[in-house]
């Protein structure tokens, strides 16, 4: 079998899905931007001034690179979620799993479009972010392999969400209660090295805190963990739940009635 037959149904999902987010631009990239300079100028401008420094660099420099990531993050979980759930409401879902496309090729062009929604967020809070910090670049390939390994795995947690989802306050539900705690717990703001030994522990079960890490040390050069740790678990989950979506879509579980 030719993995390259499917490069059309591929292709014209994920073309689907960017002109989905990119028509809607003052709804789905403003945002984003808009919130994002709050953090800096509250978090940033004036509490950082008094912090001064964390683990060597002003603390503006220290956090920017958590808060792209944080936008990455809620960006492209969200674009999958809303737009497969979407599919189900409407239910034209059905046309797409119908065709004769592999099921993997249909999990595949929705996180394109999640990954694509992303980085794209994440180019437009970097550039923000250029107002208020200057960045240097300390490793460009663990800087772009990270954000897109990353976006990659909360697309997947976006389409697991989707699946599952029976009404619209279903696809708030893991954002609100799972991501967002995590998210702001997994060191965007802070270094774990400034917590009690015991709540170190604690924060290393926080996967988010080991990509938010991991972006910063290609900002940086610095990091509480392991990037290969970082590394390996990113992989993994990515695995698992691609795996797992594999599974659910086959089964027909929330879509088929």
């Amino acid at each position: 079998m030719n993995p390259l037959r499917y490069y059309v149904p591929f292709e014209t999902i994920v073309i689907r899905e960017t002109q989905r987010y990119t028509r809607i631009w003052v709804q789905t990239l403003v945002p984003p931007a808009i919130t994002m300079s709050l953090y800096f100028l509250i978090f940033g401008a004036l509490i950082g001034r008094r912090i001064g420094e964390m683990d060597g660099v002003p603390f503006m420099d220290y956090i920017a690179p958590g808060i792209i990531m944080m936008a990455v993050i809620t960006n492209a979980y969200s674009n999958v979620v809303s737009s497969f759930f979407g599919a189900k409401f409407q239910r034209h879902i059905e046309e797409i799993l119908v065709a004769p496309v592999p099921n993997w090729v249909i999990i595949l062009g929705y996180v394109a479009g999640g990954v694509g929604r992303g980085l794209l967020v994440g180019v437009v809070v970097t550039i923000v972010a250029g107002f208020f910090v200057s960045f240097r670049v300390h490793n460009p390939a663990v800087l772009i392999s990270v954000v897109v390994l990353t976006s990659i795995l909360f697309s997947l947690g976006g389409l697991i969400n989707a699946i599952y989802a029976r009404k619209f306050d279903d696809i708030s539900i893991v954002p609100t209660f799972i991501l967002t705690p995590l998210t702001y717990l997994g060191g965007v703001f802070y270094s774990i090295s400034m917590l009690p030994e015991f709540w170190q522990t604690v924060s290393l079960a926080n996967p988010i805190l080991y990509m938010v890490n991991a972006f910063r040390y290609g900002f940086l050069g610095i990091s509480d963990v392991s990037i290969t740790v970082a590394y390996a678990l990113i992989i993994f989950f990515i695995i698992v739940l691609f795996s797992f979506a594999l599974v659910l879509i086959n089964r027909g579980t929330g879509i088929r009635t």
